[in-house]
């Protein structure tokens, strides 16, 4: 078991190697589309790169939603076949969200061993990502 502080100081040292690593400018936040973001996560069971539809507004969130449905096939079969679309989330703050992501199962940010080839996951992956978001973006954003 890992203490709260080292627990704290590897996940600052993983996410500062990473970004040395692959020192480049994510979208993340930058989508320009109100409540829709794409993000990194890795913790002791899991990496994770999704799209996150985080709006409250119901009818805006289904819309949203609806807009990456359409694009799912696509999605699936020109950038990433193991994509998961989960319609409905609630995360353990009790928020309700959408969710596009894929995930690397086995890997924990505790085991350094584990640090190089979840790195890889988590830039291929939001690679594609981006790379998708970028060809479908004016569709999304109408």
């Amino acid at each position: 078991m890992f203490s709260k502080e080292e627990s704290k100081r590897l996940r600052q040292e993983f996410w500062i190697s990473f970004g040395k690593s692959f020192p480049r400018k994510w979208i993340l936040y930058h989508t320009k589309i109100k409540d829709c973001s794409f993000k990194f996560h890795f913790d002791v069971h899991t990496a994770m790169v999704s799209i996150d539809i985080e709006t409250q507004d119901l009818e805006k969130r289904i819309t949203l939603w609806e807009k990456f449905s359409a694009l799912q096939n696509i999605l699936r079969t020109e950038y990433l076949p193991e994509v998961i679309f989960e319609e409905i989330l609630v995360l353990k703050n009790g928020k309700e969200i959408s969710r596009i992501f894929v995930r690397k199962e086995n890997v924990s940010i505790h085991n350094k061993k584990t640090w190089q080839e979840t790195m890889v996951f988590l830039k291929d992956n939001m690679s594609l990502l981006e790379a998708f978001f970028e060809e479908y973006k004016d569709m999304l954003q109408d």
